[in-house]
């Protein structure tokens, strides 16, 4: 492959570009990881790093942020060569990275987070007065709305983030990278993280925006770099780059993310109930009801607060309701039998059917330091153990057969998740909650954070597990996630505000996720 050009220069021809990655290439033993990646980020602008999960985007930014060293090329900073990997506080000094999952230490305070390891002291003690004041003119400098005093724990993702941020200027960085930023925000909240994005970049802090929301890079960037298979494909002004070629360049192949069609399917006749919820209330949701027959995808829509996550975790048992039932028929015929089910209960959820991928796949999906093996079969260890026993082949034998039938990228079977992408992470829980045969699939933000045909393979396996007459339940903020929904739910404050049925209008919909109702004068 030749050397590809660059087109993302945003300011001057001759201005140096604030962080350049030269010929970079990182190897983990035969594997290259990233191979000769040209990067340059321009003082001031937002640069979108974008790309498939396993494209490299992760081991580029360990060697953006000093938490590896290329095996070739060079990671430049202001033109100059970058700090030596032990010099710690030289890297803080240059760049900062703010992760999907938060780093902030949850028990202390605002002031505690931002001066962690370099509190003011006086007397041979921690100055606390100072801290805080130093904490309030950093926050107030930035102009970010955050209380010096409050416990880290007790703010919600978008303040947490600032906090981060506000972490990462402190130390003197004004290169910042931002990972997922938007994976657990709503509708408002990434408004409000984007009108602050804006507002640092006018006073001097370029972003490395990491994001698979492909709309997002067009709302926030001026410049977008695609990786690919380990290489540089292009780098590119964002507004002469159309989102056909943009996805084209990510994946090889030309078009969108292909998945299912509601609309295009016949209307669901004849097919008996197989779940039931009934007046379901809890910490953010009230009085909620609903069925879903078998073989028919109802959607659960909402911003993140609407209590869509909620109602979804306490229909597979992972959230407590104070009030209303959840009942899973166990037979065919309106009038079969059903079991009401325990609340909170994991396994009582799995004994009577019910299998889900959860929202979190690091905290709640995996155990990353075991096997693929173990991470598949983990539902069907009662079934399988015999004197609590499961023998090794049976969990390779079928994990091997999750692993061709979701198409998993890994060595095998005794491959550790730890070691594998995001998108082929999720594969493996989707594999795990489909493992015990089940009657109710429950799927909560399934594509979160994957890559497009990871996304594409996720969404087929739920049009399967439809086909196959599972009632599944998709609780999701991605449009494409609702696209093979018969039915959508709109949750609006705790509450069912709206029915879509199959073949909505994505700005319709939208619309009242946002509360907004278009047919008003």
């Amino acid at each position: 492959m030749g050397a590809v050009p660059f087109f993302s220069e945003t300011a001057e021809p001759l201005a140096t570009p604030v962080v350049e990655a030269l010929g970079a290439t990182k190897r983990f033993g035969s594997t290259t990881a990233v191979a000769g990646v040209d990067l340059r980020v321009m003082p001031g602008e937002s640069h979108a790093l974008v790309g498939r999960n396993g494209a490299g985007k992760s081991t580029l930014v360990s060697l953006l942020t000093g938490l590896s060293k290329p095996c070739q090329g060079e990671i430049r900073f202001g033109g100059e060569s970058a700090p030596p990997i032990a010099d710690r506080d030289a890297w803080r000094e240059r760049v900062a990275c703010v992760y999907q999952h938060s780093t902030v230490i949850a028990e202390l305070s605002v002031a505690e987070n931002l001066f962690v390891n370099r509190q003011p002291v006086r007397r041979g003690m921690i100055d606390w007065r100072a801290m805080r004041r130093e904490a309030r003119a950093l926050l107030d400098h930035w102009h970010i709305d955050v209380r010096e005093d409050a416990r880290c724990g007790d703010l919600g993702v978008e303040a947490r983030q600032l906090v981060e941020i506000a972490r990462a200027l402190s130390h003197g960085a004004r290169f910042i990278i931002l990972d997922e930023p938007t994976a657990q925000l709503d509708g408002d909240e990434i408004k409000r993280l984007f009108r602050r994005i804006e507002e640092l970049q006018r006073e001097g802090v370029t972003f490395l925006f990491i994001s698979h929301h492909l709309q997002e890079v067009y709302e926030i960037c001026q410049a977008v770099t695609v990786l690919r298979d380990a290489r540089r494909i292009l780098t590119a002004r964002v507004e002469r780059l159309p989102r056909e070629a943009l996805i084209e360049a990510m994946t090889g192949e030309a078009g969108g993310v292909v998945c299912a069609d509601a609309s295009r399917r016949a209307p669901l006749t004849g097919a008996t109930i197989a779940l039931e919820v009934q007046a379901l209330s809890g910490a953010d949701f009230a009085d909620v009801s609903f069925n879903v027959r078998r073989g028919e995808v109802v959607g659960l829509a909402g911003a993140t607060s609407s209590g869509r996550t909620s109602v979804a975790e306490a229909i597979a048992g992972l959230r407590r309701p104070h009030a209303g039932a959840v009942r899973v028929r166990t037979g065919d015929g309106d009038g079969a039998a059903g079991i009401t089910l325990p609340h909170g209960d994991v396994p009582a959820a799995l004994d009577a059917g019910v299998g889900c991928v959860p929202k979190d796949r690091h905290r709640e999906g995996l155990v990353l330091s075991q096997s693929i093996a173990e991470n598949a079969t983990m539902t069907l260890m009662r079934k399988l153990s015999r004197f609590g026993f499961v023998p090794p082949s049976v969990k390779a034998r079928l994990a091997g057969e999750a692993i061709d039938t979701l198409g998993i990228v890994a060595q095998g079977p005794l491959a550790p998740v730890s070691g594998l992408s995001g998108g082929n992470q999720q594969k493996v829980v989707m594999a795990r909650a489909l493992a015990t045969n089940p009657r109710v699939l429950v799927l909560i933000d399934p594509t979160a954070g994957v890559d497009v045909k990871s996304k594409e393979a996720l969404l087929a396996m739920a049009e399967r597990a439809r086909e196959e007459g599972r009632a599944v339940v998709v609780a999701s903020g991605e449009i494409d996630d609702l696209r093979g929904c018969d039915r959508v739910l709109v949750m609006f404050r705790g509450r069912i505000a709206r029915e879509f049925t199959a073949g909505w209008a994505d700005q319709e919909l939208i619309a009242s996720i946002e509360g907004v109702d278009l047919n008003e004068a």
